[in-house]
């Protein structure tokens, strides 16, 4: 692919994000430089999550926006240009109005961006800065991380090559790790990906993993229950899951305050699922304790969330009986070719005609 830079200028309709929360935050801050009035909308999911923040930010720089209550769709009117700013902003809820805040930066006259209370997910705006320093845009950011100096800098054109996507892969390896052996490639250990946890997860629990260069391969392994923070890896939450409800002895399952402005509740739907399968879980605050056993097959509603939806079909792989998978089509979101590469490593799957 390749993407040739040029003048931004307002679009002729809305801007429709689908149900991508990332689409959003950071086509928000990329339209406050462009000259006129942009309005950016979702599906039904993403209407629900919350940007306000990102706006109050973006009203500290100059930039006239406004929502619906806090959230899409979002009237956001440009000036073309940024002048020196200094910026406050959360960084608790959504590590994306950082990375969204980072991008705009270098194109402003400067700009300071300081955090008001501690930043979760710190891997994903580490990739942030890393992409940036790719494009020849040098970020200063405080140990912490809790500060950000960006000077007036030019992007610079490069080539890339794009890394395997390590959220999707987790699924494909928790298949391998419950009912088989599968071998999964283009991965980089080395990757700023927060999801690389999933590697350090699976060891855990106890499965058979062998890792040469970008090629892994786990196979059936008998698992054992884990503790796990998972605030900076919120991402793999659901696939964490599913392998738990597996494993002998009760798992427990940390940092999973900010999972309920995803796409879903995805604590509340993995709940829901969990125990439609025979599953004992009991939530405390932002913990899950999950405790192993023989899930039992079941019709899932995934709740039009990609991950949730992923998640249980690969624990229906072991679970007695069949587990239904509703609007699995819901999975394009982030991995269209999802239940084809299921089909691939042996999933007997039935397609419904909706999907």
């Amino acid at each position: 692919m390749e993407v040739h830079g040029g003048t931004l200028k307002a679009p002729r309709s809305d801007l429709f994000c689908g149900e991508s929360g990332t689409t959003l935050r950071f086509m928000t801050a990329l339209c406050s430089l462009i000259e006129g009035e942009c309005t950016l909308t979702g599906g039904p999911s993403l209407s629900k999550r919350p940007v306000e923040p990102l706006l109050e930010a973006l009203r500290q720089i100059g930039v006239d926006s406004e929502s619906k209550g806090g959230y899409p769709p979002i009237k956001v009117k440009g000036r073309g240009r940024i002048g020196d700013s200094d910026v406050h902003i959360r960084g608790d809820i959504s590590s994306q109005f950082v990375s969204a805040l980072l991008l705009i930066a270098p194109l402003s006259n400067g700009m300071r961006i300081n955090l008001t209370t501690p930043l979760e997910s710190k891997p994903y705006v580490k990739m942030t800065m890393d992409a940036l320093r790719t494009f020849g845009v040098t970020v200063q950011a405080s140990n912490d991380m809790l500060s950000y100096l960006i000077k007036k800098q030019a992007y610079r054109p490069v080539n890339m090559m794009v890394e395997g996507d390590w959220s999707s892969a987790a699924n494909i390896l928790a298949a391998g790790t419950l009912a088989g052996k599968v071998t999964v490639e283009n991965l980089s250990p080395k990757s700023g990906q927060a999801d690389t946890a999933i590697i350090d997860i699976l060891k855990t629990l106890g499965a058979r993993i062998q890792m040469a260069g970008r090629r892994i391969s786990v196979e059936k392994s008998d698992l054992r229950a884990i503790e796990v923070d998972l605030s900076n890896s919120p991402d793999i939450f659901t696939v964490t899951a599913s392998l738990c409800a597996t494993a002998s002895g009760v798992s427990v399952l940390r940092g999973l305050r900010r999972l309920r402005y995803k796409e879903s509740d995805r604590v509340a739907a993995m709940m829901e699922g969990l125990q439609k399968m025979g599953v004992n879980v009991k939530q405390e605050e932002d913990v899950l304790k999950i405790e192993g056993c023989r899930p039992k097959g079941d019709t899932i509603d995934p709740h039009n969330d990609h991950r949730i939806a992923m998640a249980f079909s690969v624990l229906g792989l072991v679970s007695e009986g069949e587990t239904t998978i509703l609007d699995a089509g819901c999975v394009s979101k982030s991995y269209p070719r999802f239940w084809e590469d299921m089909e691939i490593i042996g999933a007997d799957i039935k397609r419904s005609e909706n999907d």
